[in-house]
């Protein structure tokens, strides 16, 4: 009988869901046969960078002068709701300490670099639907763009092989919850 290692902060409740595991290991393998195709990981991996943070930015700097008469309180909610989320997101992402698909699933491979050694949850899911949240409450009209990419930078995190899939569905609903409390706490 030979022991599984793991990472040390790896809750062990993790590896007490075998089925659980393979299924979602499952779909994650199923996802990243699409990066068998060069073009998909060259699309997949800009639309991944632009997760990195950067059009976010970009927007939070210019909602005040071009956002209206809601821009300054669109970009102070973004700026809090995302200081929340960092936080948020390097605790549980420390404590749960979940290895990346590409180094624990045979079959992955990473496809795009990473930001950090850990998985879950996926902090690019994370803030891109707490920033598409916010941004489409104060903006309706920007749905129609937010929400496509950040479905996209969502399935791009599992099919470079960064993410698993639970890891961006509770990232996404991380940014989520924080997101709408913000509308009650602001």
């Amino acid at each position: 009988m030979h022991s599984k290692r793991r990472s040390p902060a790896f809750p062990s409740w993790l590896e007490q869901q075998p089925l659980w595991v393979e299924r979602e290991r499952s779909v994650a393998l199923w996802m990243h046969r699409a990066a068998a195709r060069a073009w998909v990981v060259r699309f997949l991996d800009a639309v991944s960078r632009v997760g990195d943070g950067w059009l976010w930015y970009l927007v939070i700097v210019c909602l005040p002068w071009a956002g209206g008469a809601s821009g300054p309180s669109a970009s102070v909610r973004m700026i809090a709701v995302g200081i929340v989320d960092l936080i948020v997101y390097k605790i549980i992402k420390r404590w749960i300490a979940r290895p990346r698909p590409y180094c624990t699933c045979p079959g992955i491979r990473a496809c795009a670099r990473s930001l950090d050694e850990f998985s879950f949850p996926s902090g690019h899911t994370l803030h891109s639907v707490a920033f598409s949240f916010i941004l489409t409450a104060y903006y309706p009209a920007f749905a129609i763009f937010v929400w496509p990419l950040t479905l996209l930078i969502a399935a791009s995190r599992i099919i470079l092989g960064l993410h698993y899939p639970s890891d961006v569905i509770v990232g996404g609903l991380i940014g989520l919850t924080t997101a709408a409390i913000s509308f009650n706490l602001l």
